[in-house]
């Protein structure tokens, strides 16, 4: 293992837990796809070997990103910014549509498909970093400070909304972590915040009052989870609610230690058993002590780049390892609190583990960046210790004064 380890640059533990759950997730999606196979066709080993594909792009992507030196992503955040304003506003008009959400982007010639809000997330955290650099003098100042920040977290934010709610609101919230951190005065947040909450409530009014318009086209869904999220009785409640009720009574199938690989049942009834209902589905089969066992990973893997983010010397690194800790937390918290039934249903999947091309591959690329900055810290500490071992060598050597 050390050996392949050392062609893998960074931190160890990061590298450690991603190959762990990239190689556990080729099993668990496997047991899990029954589901897609009788709605879409097909055979198991199909979904296999096409997340197997991903998985080897994924993989390829983190290891040629964490070579690269940290600067050229400050370099290349404002192109990315802008590349994921043209990519969701194509997805907008013609986007491929998916359970009457229209998030995705028809690859040519491949025939394959590529959320982008998966990419807009990433590009909007690179931003808002390389922003808060430039105008860490200026914070105090709405109009060439604050501003600057807020145009680029409205205008991603606002394109992902209309299909998208739970992605655009996660997506703010993680922002204004980033904004907290880089102290931006807490004054201005409060007021940020209100009138992101003034914003939601002024377009929601205005696609109650022209309904015509459309401008919220998954509306009617948002409100039905909602208010359906608590509700067990009636017939219709339940129709509406079957999905999130089947995850739950799969958690509870799946006791202390699970009925065993490929023996849940209740996952043939969630319709995303291998992605949205992911942690369902893995705690039928595997049990609660290997929930733990997995909320501890994803712990683990968030204070290792924290700790990145923490000991690196430019802020720039240090809000990008924030941001991408706390996307990849938030992301496996959600999925979780919604198959417990905490949460109304959202698409959120399970970072590393749930079955999904864009997904997968994007959060290889965030952990890739993480690693670069890591290998950056690794080279500047090794020169280090390089000059201190020549300083002790050439003081042991220096010559001692002669008498006369």
């Amino acid at each position: 293992m050390r050996e392949y380890l050392k062609y893998l640059k960074g931190d160890r533990v990061i590298w450690i837990i991603t190959l762990l759950m990239l190689a556990f997730s080729l099993v668990s999606v496997y047991s899990f796809v029954p589901i897609l196979v009788k709605t879409a066709g097909g055979t198991p080993f199909k979904y296999l070997f096409k997340h197997f594909t991903y998985e080897i792009l994924a993989f390829g992507a983190m290891f040629w990103i964490h070579k690269k030196d940290p600067k050229y992503f400050f370099q290349i955040s404002k192109f990315g910014y802008y590349l994921s304003i043209c990519i969701l506003i194509f997805t907008f008009f013609f986007g491929v549509r998916v359970n009457s959400a229209g998030r995705w982007v028809q690859i040519p010639f491949i025939n394959l498909t590529f959320q982008a809000s998966d990419f807009a997330k990433l590009a909007l955290i690179l931003t808002i970093s390389r922003l808060l650099v430039i105008k860490k003098d200026l914070l105090n100042n709405w109009k060439e400070g604050v501003w600057p920040l807020m145009i680029p977290i409205i205008v991603i934010c606002g394109l992902i909304v209309k299909d998208n709610f739970s992605t655009a609101a996660l997506l703010f919230l993680i922002c204004f972590v980033i904004l907290f951190v880089g102290k931006v005065p807490f004054t201005k947040l409060l007021s940020i915040v209100g009138g992101g909450l003034g914003a939601l409530t002024l377009v929601v009014s205005i696609h109650l009052l022209a309904p015509s318009l459309n401008l919220l086209p998954r509306f009617d869904t948002w409100v039905n989870r909602i208010m359906n999220m608590n509700v067990e009785e009636g017939e219709d409640v339940l129709m509406a609610n079957a999905q999130a009720m089947n995850a739950k009574l799969a958690i509870y199938n799946g006791g202390v230690f699970g009925q065993g690989v490929g023996d849940g049942k209740l996952k043939e009834y969630l319709p995303e058993a291998y992605a949205d209902f992911y942690y369902s589905s893995f705690v039928e089969e595997f049990g609660l002590v290997s929930s733990f066992f997995l909320v501890l990973l994803y712990l683990i893997l968030l204070f290792r780049i924290f700790q990145i983010g923490l000991k690196s010397e430019s802020m720039f690194e240090t809000y990008v390892c924030i941001g991408i800790g706390v996307l990849l937390l938030i992301q496996a918290s959600v999925n979780m609190l919604v198959c417990t039934g905490v949460f109304p249903v959202t698409g959120q999947n399970m970072p590393l583990l749930a079955m999904g091309g864009s997904a997968l591959i994007m959060t290889c690329v965030a952990l890739g960046i993480v690693q670069s900055i890591a290998n950056k810290q690794n080279k500047g500490k090794n020169e280090d210790d390089k000059k201190s071992n020549k300083n002790d060598l050439d003081n042991n050597f220096e010559p001692e004064d002669k008498e006369d």
